[in-house]
This record gives C-alpha cells, sequence and structure tokens, in this order.
C-alpha cells in the first residue's frame, strides 16, 4: 500500500530485559526507555497473520492510521506525513443475509471499533472471513521534508555490530592492497633497473617477464571478439553503476522517487550503448580484428540479448501462475522497441567511431612465431589463479551486498549510497590490484596468454557473488514455492552475470595499463 508515494509501514517494538533478566512490555514504556532512546522500529508491510495456541489467527482487519502536518503559514491544508498499519484479527459477524456493501457489520462500525479484545478469526475452523478497515487521522509535528526518516532510521540493537563489520572489513581491504601495491613498486622497481643494465648475454640466462615482450601483446588466439564485445559490455556496466551511485548521492534518485533508481539506470544502460560499442571496437581493432559490423551487431545484442532471454523465460512462469506482476505484453514490446530504436542505433554509432580511430598502440610488436610456454607450477593453474583472484574483491563488498539483495528479496528501503560510492570505489582499486599482482606472477612464470585470464580473475568474483546468494536463499528467505524459486536463482544469475563483466572489465583495463607500462619502461632490442 502506496498513500502520497508513502509507503505503508508496521511498528514493532522490541522486547528487553531489566537487571533482575525479567521481560519489560516496552509497549506501556511510551516508546522511550529511561535515556530517551527509541525502542522500536518501522518495517514495510504488515503481518498477515500470527500462530497462537488456538491456530493460525489471519489479520483481516487493517487500521490505517495516515499522519498529518499542518503549516498554515507556507500553504493551505495539510500535507501527509506518516502511513502505518495496525493489523487485527477479527471474527466479522454481520445482520442478515450478506449483501456486499449494504451488510452492517456489528464487529465493525463506530459504536464497536476493532481493538484486541475482539474474537479472532482463525483460517482452520471453517467459517467465511470477511475482510474490512478503518481510517485514522492523526496529527503530527513531523515535517513533510522529514516524512522519511522513519524508515531510515533502525532502531535494531544488532546495528552497531553489522557497521563495525563493515567498517573493519575495509580497514583490512585497505591494508591489504597498500601493502601489495608497495611490493609491486618496489618489485617493479629492482626488475626494470636490472632488465636495463643487463646485455643480452646476461639476459639469455636469466628468467622473467621481459623475455615474453615478443608475445605478451599477441592477439588472444580464442574469441577475440567475444573477449572484446565482454570487455565493452563491462566498461559500459561500470559507467552505469559509478553514474547511479553518484545521482544517488548528489539527492536526484532517492527511495522517495519511487522507481526513479530504475527508469535511471534503464535509461542510462541504453544511452551507454555507444560506450560498448566504441570500447569493444577498440579491442577488437587491437587484436587486428576485420569485421567491425559484426563486432558492433555482437555489442549491440549481447547483454541486452541475454537480459531478455532470462526475462522473458522467467516472465513466462509468472505469467502461468496467472499472477498480476507478470510484465504485460505491452511493456515488453516498449522494452523491445527501446532496445531496437535507440541501444542498437547508439552500439553501431560508438563502433563506427572507435574502429575509425587508430589503433591502440602498444610497446613491442608480437614475433610471427608464438614462444612456447614452459611447464607452470600447480598454484599457477588458470583455474586456481582465477578463483583466487575473485576472493578479494568480492570479500571487499559482501557486507554491502548483504544490504542491497535484502533491499531486492526483503522488501528493505536501501538508502546509504554514500557509503555505496566508496566501496564501489574500494571495488574498482581491489580488482585492479589483484588481477595485476596475478598478471605479474603469470608473466614472470613466462606465461604471456593474459588476455582471458586477466578478464576472469577479477571477473571470478561474479562466481562468488552467485555462490553467496545460495546462502542467502537458504538461510535468510522462507520461499518454497518452486516458481519463486526459479525467479530468484534466474534474477540472481542475471545479476551475477552483470557483476562478473563489470569485475572482469576492471582487471582486464588495469592489466593491460599496467603491461603496457612496465613493457614501454624497458629497452626492447
Amino acid at each position: 500500500f502506496w498513500i502520497d508515494n508513502l509507503p505503508g509501514a508496521q511498528k514493532f517494538y522490541y522486547v528487553l530485559e531489566n537487571n533482575k533478566g525479567e521481560t519489560v512490555d516496552v509497549s506501556q514504556m511510551k516508546d522511550k526507555n529511561k535515556d530517551g532512546d527509541l525502542l522500536y522500529r518501522y518495517d514495510r508491510g504488515y503481518l498477515i497473520g500470527e500462530k497462537t495456541d488456538n491456530g493460525h489467527a489471519i489479520f483481516n482487519h487493517l487500521r490505517f492510521k495516515i499522519s498529518y502536518h499542518d503549516e498554515p503559514a507556507s500553504y493551505t491544508g495539510s500535507r501527509i506525513v506518516g502511513f502505518e498499519f495496525d493489523p487485527y484479527s477479527v471474527k466479522h459477524q454481520y445482520k442478515g443475509a450478506w449483501k456486499g456493501k449494504g451488510t452492517y457489520l456489528t464487529t465493525c462500525n463506530p459504536q464497536h471499533p476493532v481493538n484486541d479484545a475482539t474474537p479472532h478469526q482463525y483460517v482452520n475452523d471453517g467459517s467465511e472471513i470477511v475482510f474490512s478497515y478503518d481510517i485514522e487521522f492523526v496529527p503530527s509535528e513531523t515535517k513533510w521534508a522529514q516524512r522519511w526518516n522513519i524508515y531510515f532510521r533502525d532502531a535494531n540493537p544488532d546495528n552497531e555490530i553489522h557497521w563495525f563489520s563493515i567498517i573493519n572489513s575495509l580497514m583490512i581491504v585497505v591494508f591489504l592492497t597498500g601493502m601489495v601495491a608497495m611490493i609491486m613498486v618496489r618489485t617493479l622497481r629492482h626488475d626494470i633497473s636490472k632488465y636495463n643494465e643487463e646485455t643480452a648475454d646476461d639476459l639469455a640466462e636469466e628468467t622473467g617477464w621481459k623475455l615474453v615482450h615478443g608475445d605478451v601483446f599477441r592477439p588472444p588466439s580464442f574469441a577475440p571478439m567475444l573477449l572484446s564485445v565482454m570487455v565493452g559490455t563491462g566498461d559500459q556496466m561500470l559507467i552505469i553503476a559509478c553514474l547511479l551511485t553518484t545521482f544517488a548521492c548528489l539527492g536526484f534518485l532517492s527511495p522517495a522517487n519511487r522507481g526513479g533508481l530504475m527508469t535511471a539506470a534503464v535509461m542510462i544502460f541504453v544511452f551507454a550503448g555507444a560506450v560498448s560499442g566504441y570500447y569493444s571496437s577498440r579491442m577488437y581493432k587491437l587484436f587486428a580484428g576485420k569485421a567491425w559490423r559484426s563486432n558492433a551487431f555482437l555489442s549491440a545484442i549481447f547483454f541486452p540479448g541475454i537480459a531478455f532471454v532470462v526475462f522473458f523465460v522467467l516472465n513466462l512462469f509468472v505469467w502461468g501462475q496467472q499472477s498480476k506482476g507478470a510484465a504485460p505484453f505491452g511493456t515488453i514490446i516498449a522494452l523491445v522497441s527501446l532496445w531496437a530504436g535507440v541501444y542498437v542505433p547508439m552500439a553501431f554509432a560508438g563502433s563506427y567511431f572507435g574502429f575509425k580511430r587508430d589503433a591502440i598502440e602498444v610497446p613491442c610488436k608480437y614475433n610471427q612465431i608464438p614462444r612456447q610456454i614452459p611447464d607452470q607450477q600447480w598454484y599457477m593453474h588458470p583455474v586456481f589463479s582465477i578463483m583466487v583472484g575473485g576472493i578479494l574483491p568480492f570479500g571487499a563488498v559482501f557486507i554491502e551486498i548483504y544490504f542491497i539483495m535484502s533491499a531486492l528479496w526483503m522488501h528493505e528501503i536501501y538508502y546509504v549510497f554514500g557509503f555505496l560510492f566508496i566501496v564501489i570505489s574500494i571495488l574498482i582499486v581491489t580488482c585492479a590490484e589483484i588481477t595485476v599482482v596475478m598478471c605479474y606472477f603469470q608473466l614472470c612464470c613466462e606465461d604471456y596468454t593474459w588476455w582471458w585470464r586477466s578478464f576472469l580473475t577479477s571477473g571470478s568474483a561474479g562466481f562468488y557473488l552467485y555462490l553467496y546468494s545460495f546462502m542467502y536463499f537458504f538461510s535468510k528467505l522462507e520461499i518454497t514455492n518452486l516458481t519463486s524459486s526459479i525467479l530468484y536463482f534466474g534474477y540472481m544469475w542475471l545479476i551475477s552475470f552483470g557483476f562478473f563483466l563489470l569485475t572482469g572489465a576492471i582487471g582486464f583495463q588495469a592489466s593491460f595499463w599496467f603491461i603496457r607500462q612496465i613493457f614501454g619502461a624497458v629497452k626492447i632490442d
């Protein structure tokens, strides 16, 4: 329920204990303890029933408590500043036969309002269930600009523990990234000075990353067009995340504007198709690709096509349940029109301008004959190094992911966009540094096949996100319906895939920049 763009909420009191270990009825304390701290919280929605000793009682009567505030100095009339539920279970009685609108309820009328003492309505007693409501208008001192404060203020006593764990994890991540950066700078400085001082005869007996200078920029042998498209789409996802977070921090997107965040995300995604086409064509031209139209077409249909197929299949399950939550056919046509009329032209325009530019310059050319890659140690196996590389980026953000998933699946309101901006910044730094470190170790082992691995190393954080969705499903959600479970895992797979592209693109771009810098700093004979 929504009134004046304000979601309804129910007040929940906390059960406390005094110094003697006795339970305190906080509802009799006028909502405050001796220090004046609030002892309740608001949760969106309302409970549909409760389990008692006599069975399951259904809340079939709702009291809408609408709070209003008068400010005659600024305007005439009142403004709604609160919307609260008081659910009751009532075994309704009425006079005469059931006639719908003209029926007189003896258990719900101005002379006999509903209260807690009214006999409850149980779902297992075989009687008919009558649903009813009443409205109560309450004057309030809350101003209209402050009416969302009750949703943002969480009086949960465990909240301090959550914030402490978040800050602690952020400090650990910052410390680790600082240590990694310091080690890399000192090691690289030593390597570059050594390579520039040694002669060719001395270098023939050495090992290290300089020995692969003739192959390090060799185009990937497996699906170079697909890799370029995935990098371009990941850059597009990164821009969308940064712009949305920035706009939300500046106050342009807030929970008070229902649907505004999703609308902004769709519009930015559509116009950011030019970014995907541009960067994918730039990378594809670096790989000596010639079919720029095919690359542009793949950029235009890659992620939108996958997202549409997943959305359409999941929507079929919702249609099968005859739910009104299913997207209507007109909405699907509108999305397809938005893709075909705006996204595809933007992607082709970005690809055209990206392919017209000169290819990205690299410090050294690759040889005609590929260099043989020596046998690698077990810890440098691609699967092992890729899976290890995604742990740190996911660990940097998994607590924030918990709050975001709670907002998605448990109807909570997410509003700490300032903190989200910091977390995204840390995610970018973490993905870049862990991928650079793993790429450096790989080159030191004379393995120059770094293109795909640099993308997958940080991109594996999306795999851990999907694994975490399973843990969240079984530990936090109480979904037993098959269709609801399919919807959850289907949409979480799509979210995880987008996260995979975003983090993978960060790692790829960081590794590409790193390799260009280190090979441009040494003398190549």
